[in-house]
C-alpha cells in the first residue's frame, strides 16, 4: 500500500515508518522544515513538503494514497497553555484527511479513545479535549471510510523519546532535586515501547478491520510512584510525595501528572496476532539511556 504519515519525523514515526517500508509498502512522510525532511528520507520514506495548516497539500497526499497515518500533533502548545488551541487544529486536519478519502473505502488511522460503556472511563476520556478528534475520525466509518483509532499510551518509551512524559519527569527532578508524585502516587500511567507500538501499526494496516479500537499498551498501567522511584533511583534523589496543592507549581502545570488510567490490550493481541517482545517501561529506565544528557 502506499501510505501517507504525518508527523512522519516524530517519536512513534521513527518506528512506524521502518515497519511499513520492511514489510513493503510504500510510505510517504510529511515534513515541514528541511530537518524533517531528512529525517524522513533517512527512515526509507518520500517526502511530502508541508503542514498541518496547509489543508490543500494535506488533501492532496492523502487523497494519492491508500491509507493515512495521522501521527501529527503540537505537543508544544500544551506547554504553552495552548492546548484548546492545538485540537481546533487537529480538528481541521482530520476533517481534511477524512473527506479526501471519504467514499473511497482506504484506511485513516488516528489516535484516540472511543466511548466503551462504562461511565467512569468514559468520563475520562470526555475530560481530554482530543476526544472530539477521535469522534471526528470515528464518524467517517458512516463515509466510507475504513476508520482505526489507535489509543497510545501515555508513556511511550525507548532510546530515542526526547520530549514525552519520562524525559520532563526526569527534568523536573533534576531542576527541584526530587522525584515526585502526588499524593500516594497510585494513579497509572499504560506504557509501551515504540518499537511495539511500530509493530502494532504494521499489523492493524493488514489486518484491522474498519471501526476498530485499539489499545497499544504493552504494559496496562504503572503508578506514577514507581515510575518516580526509578527515576529517583538513578538520579540518586528521594521520591517523595508533593501535596496536591503543589503539584501544580512543582510540576509546572505539567496536566497529566493526575491522569489516572489503565488500558487493556488482551482484544487487541488477539485481534491483530501482536505480541509486544521489547523492555517494559521500568527496565528501559533501569538500562539508563533516558540519564546520559541533562
Amino acid at each position: 500500500m502506499r501510505v501517507f504519515v504525518t508527523g512522519a519525523s516524530g517519536h512513534i514515526a521513527s518506528a512506524v515508518v521502518p515497519e511499513l517500508i520492511q514489510a513493503g509498502h510504500q510510505v510517504v512522510g510529511l515534513a515541514r522544515s528541511g530537518a524533517s525532511a531528512a529525517t524522513v528520507q533517512a527512515l526509507g520514506a518520500e517526502v511530502h513538503r508541508g503542514d498541518v495548516d496547509d489543508l490543500d497539500r494535506l488533501r492532496e497526499a492523502a487523497a494519492d494514497a491508500d491509507a493515512v497515518i495521522h501521527l501529527a500533533f503540537n505537543h508544544d502548545a500544551i506547554a504553552a497553555g495552548k492546548f484548546a488551541d492545538a485540537v481546533a487544529t487537529d480538528l481541521a486536519v482530520v476533517q481534511t484527511l477524512g473527506g479526501a478519502l471519504a467514499g473511497t473505502g482506504k484506511a485513516l488511522f488516528g489516535i484516540g479513545l472511543t466511548h466503551t460503556g462504562d461511565t467512569k472511563r468514559d468520563a475520562a476520556i470526555d475530560a481530554n479535549p482530543r476526544s472530539a478528534v477521535a469522534r471526528a475520525i470515528a464518524a467517517f466509518s458512516e463515509r466510507g471510510v475504513r476508520t482505526v483509532l489507535v489509543a497510545i499510551p501515555p508513556v511511550t518509551h525507548s532510546t530515542r523519546d526526547e520530549s514525552g512524559f519520562i524525559p520532563r519527569l526526569i527534568k523536573i527532578a533534576r531542576d527541584t532535586g526530587v522525584s515526585g508524585y502526588v499524593g500516594d502516587g497510585a494513579n497509572r500511567w499504560p506504557a509501551g515501547h515504540v518499537l511495539d507500538i511500530g509493530r502494532l501499526y504494521r499489523l492493524a494496516l493488514e489486518k484491522a478491520p474498519a471501526g476498530s479500537q485499539l489499545y497499544a499498551a504493552t504494559e496496562e498501567g504503572i503508578t506514577v510512584r514507581e515510575i518516580a522511584e526509578a527515576i529517583g533511583r538513578r538520579l540518586d534523589v528521594p521520591a517523595v510525595s508533593i501535596p496536591a496543592e503543589q503539584a501544580a507549581d512543582h510540576f509546572r502545570a505539567f496536566p497529566f501528572i493526575t491522569l489516572d488510567i489503565t488500558m487493556p490490550n488482551a482484544d487487541t493481541r488477539q485481534l491483530l496476532g501482536w505480541e509486544p517482545v521489547h523492555l517494559g517501561l521500568i527496565a528501559d529506565l533501569e538500562d539508563g539511556h533516558y540519564f546520559t544528557t541533562d
